[in-house]
């Protein structure tokens, strides 16, 4: 039975202990069986290690498993710090391992991360899937500029983990690109000089509490819009017209009300006219009956 049991423990681990030796990584007997109960695969940790020590990564047997058993990609963990190693990238194991566990399930892999770092990548602004292809700004004499921008960034790996993602970054190119160009004078300075809604936006350190560094912003496209401030005159000409033509109405609303006002009056004194008329021939016959009116022959 004792003979038994070592062919099968040689079967499981012989392989994999002498694959381990002649790679130059060494592990012993031990770490490969506390690796059984714990349902790790030593195959596979083993392998991850070979090539990390190989590659001049210092890894142990005991830190690939714990980070195995916290859920991450041991393989992805051990292809991103080799190419951050040839990439001369300062990137520690613990901080590795908690970009490889913030990235699991959102798409991105922490090699994704790494390679972004060493090759940057180009951040459209605005996003094509907004469905807008341009962001417009108007600058002071009114003229409406349709600018596109592309952003390149590479990862900060320091700030990767609870670090603002691209949606911030193209969110404030395009504030800050909004506010270069209705801060100029003229839409002809920004077409002379496109480089300055660059500086300008540059200047304001966008990437701050980013996972990215910008590096450069290079405006792609540049086009003149309408004449928004001669459209607002227009509208405001069309406002001020409308609302003359209210008053004018108002002041000869009352005219005609002073007018009718007026005719009331008049028929009123004509009516006291004739009643008092009325009054004369019935004053004198009045006057006849009671003797004070005489008549002369």
């Amino acid at each position: 039975m004792l003979l038994l049991a070592f062919i099968l423990f040689a079967l499981h681990f012989g392989m994999i202990y002498i694959r381990a030796l002649f790679s130059g990584a060494k592990v012993t007997f031990t770490e490969l069986i506390a690796l059984r109960p714990r349902r790790v695969p030593a195959a596979l940790i083993v392998d991850s290690r070979i090539a990390a020590v190989r590659s001049g990564v210092p890894v142990s047997i005991d830190e690939l498993s714990t980070h195995f058993l916290a859920g991450g990609n041991v393989q992805m963990l051990v292809l991103a710090l080799i190419a951050a190693k040839k990439a001369d990238i300062n990137l520690v194991f613990d901080r590795a391992c908690a970009i490889d566990l913030a990235t699991k399930g959102t798409g991105k892999t922490l090699i994704e991360a790494v390679r972004t770092s060493i090759n940057p990548r180009v951040i459209d602004c605005p996003a094509p899937r907004v469905g807008k292809n341009t962001i417009d700004g108007v600058a002071k004499d009114g003229i409406v500029i349709k600018a596109r921008a592309r952003v390149t960034v590479r990862t900060n790996l320091d700030r990767f983990v609870g670090g603002a993602t691209e949606e911030t970054i193209i969110a404030r190119v395009g504030e800050g690109m909004v506010s270069a160009i209705g801060s100029s004078k003229s839409y002809k300075d920004i077409l002379a000089n496109p480089n300055r809604i660059s500086k300008t936006v540059l200047d304001k350190a966008l990437d701050a509490n980013t996972a990215y560094e910008i590096l450069s912003l290079d405006i792609a496209d540049l086009d003149v819009g309408d004449n928004v401030g001669a459209h607002l005159q227009a509208e405001q000409a069309e406002a001020n017209k409308l609302i003359a033509q209210a008053h004018a109405e108002v002041r000869r609303a009352a005219a005609v009300a002073v007018e009718q006002e007026m005719s009331a009056r008049v028929a009123e004194m004509r009516a006291r006219v004739a009643e008092a008329e009325v009054q004369v021939p019935l004053g004198m016959a009045a006057a006849f009956r009671s003797g004070h009116l005489g008549i002369a022959n």
